[in-house]
């Protein structure tokens, strides 16, 4: 019996030992870097080092070239396009790229003869080349090299903050949100260019989850943060010269010059309005469109010039689809400024897509994705990521039984109009709220 106990045991400890040795290394399959690596390795755009990604290494200019050129499905185009390069130091593998790259003007040189390319990628550098690949000019105005980062991160080519030296597992990363990045164009994605171009499969892409409609909230927070901003309200002079604000509330763009949806009641009696987006950057609420009290909204244009004085050319949207295909048990996303602290996501499902709420002129969209005070104005998404209601409240004695009005009435609306101020908007409220009670 002890025999036949050993033999088991080695038996099982063998097996147990193939099954280890057949695992990937445990450090490949941690971090977002190497998840990025490995998606962009299944598309055949990144190769490795042979021994690994070496992802904590330094990014030279040289690599960024490369890869920029494999993002953009050019690589045969750059092979057979010559390796005769005006860069004196351009080496021999990535010539070729470097060259195709110039031409493109998607890449510059540090001098017209330099490029560097052992030299480490900085975090404006490829963004700068990134944006320019996908349509993006910094000679007409849409962005400027020194602050190219940001302004990727501000339209949501990239989900988060890069400063300075990147390395390799860095530029990965961006490279993979990139995937899903439409060119400015609107043409297509950047992974449906490359799919077109025939630089990689549709199977693969497709088993990667690059081509799905249907976003986790993962994807949408990553993908569409960048349109939402936590909305600073001031109600007196004194909170202004004081900078500390009546109340928080959220908002998100609806079009790239800085047209913005929010809830009624988060700018009701507010005599100025701030909007903070991801990036940390504020701009000031130029003006209100369009409102509706009894609907409880309203649409603002958002300055397209900083309290900085930095101007942007354009800001991350989102898109709106109203309420008509929802259904109960649809899965929901909320974008928004919880309780004033930052901006979130939460998840939940349709409860029910028309609630009578005594507050509102209109049936509410009742859900479970959480909510709570300062998630006022933010965005109720689909499972695709398009806006169908604006998050406004909740029951207060009840559980998971969170309100959004329809965002429909923003889209029959004209747009075009000059619009008010916020105090303007203020004196037509109180005056047509005079009215109503003496004729009452």
């Amino acid at each position: 019996m002890v025999t036949f106990m050993k033999k088991k045991l080695f038996a099982m400890f063998c097996a147990l030992a193939l099954l280890v040795s057949a695992l990937p290394c445990a450090g490949a399959l941690e971090g977002e870097a190497a998840r990025a690596a490995d998606t962009l390795a299944a598309l055949n755009l990144v190769k490795g080092t042979g021994s690994g990604y070496a992802l904590d290494e330094p990014a030279t200019r040289a690599q960024a070239a490369v890869l920029l050129v494999r993002l953009a499905g050019a690589e045969q185009e750059a092979a057979s396009s010559g390796s005769r390069s005006s860069f004196r130091d351009a080496p021999a593998w990535c010539r070729s790229y470097i060259t195709y790259a110039a031409s493109q003007k998607w890449i510059y040189g540090v001098t017209a003869q330099a490029f560097r390319p052992d030299e480490t990628v900085t975090a404006n550098a490829w963004c700068t080349f990134l944006l320019r690949m996908l349509g993006y000019s910094d000679h007409d105005g849409d962005f400027t090299v020194g602050r190219a980062a940001l302004f990727a991160q501000r339209i949501g080519l990239i989900s988060r903050s890069y400063d300075g030296p990147l390395t390799r597992g860095d530029l990965f990363q961006i490279m993979r949100d990139a995937l899903t990045f439409s060119y400015k164009n609107g043409s297509a994605t950047v992974i449906q260019r490359l799919i077109q171009r025939g630089a990689c499969s549709q199977s693969a892409a497709s088993a990667l989850g690059l081509l799905s409609q249907e976003l986790t909230a993962r994807q949408v927070a990553d993908r569409y943060m960048s349109a939402v901003f936590c909305l600073d309200v001031y109600e007196k002079e004194t909170q202004i010269e004081s900078s500390k604000p009546s109340g928080n509330a959220s908002g998100f763009f609806i079009s790239a010059d800085g047209l913005a949806v929010t809830n009624y009641h988060s700018i009701d009696d507010a005599i100025y309005a701030t909007a903070t987006l991801s990036t940390g950057e504020v701009y000031p609420v130029e003006s209100v469109i369009y409102y509706d009290v009894d609907i409880d909204i309203a649409v603002l244009r958002i300055s397209r010039t900083s309290s900085a004085g930095k101007t942007t050319s354009a800001f991350s949207t989102l898109e709106l689809v109203g309420t008509e295909d929802l259904r109960a048990g649809d899965v929901v996303y909320t974008l928004g400024n919880p309780l004033g602290l930052g901006l979130a996501v939460s998840s939940g499902i349709v409860s029910a897509t028309e609630r009578d709420v005594d507050r509102y002129a209109l049936p509410c969209v009742m859900n479970t994705a959480d909510i709570s005070k300062g998630s006022s104005g933010g965005a109720l998404l689909n499972v695709y990521g398009q806006v169908v209601a604006v998050t406004a409240g909740a029951y207060t004695y009840g559980n998971n039984m969170y309100l959004a009005v329809p965002v429909d009435p923003v889209m029959e609306a004209d747009l075009t109009v000059e619009g008010m101020t916020l105090p303007e908007v203020v004196e037509a409220v109180d005056a047509a709220e005079a009215a109503e009670e003496e004729a009452s």
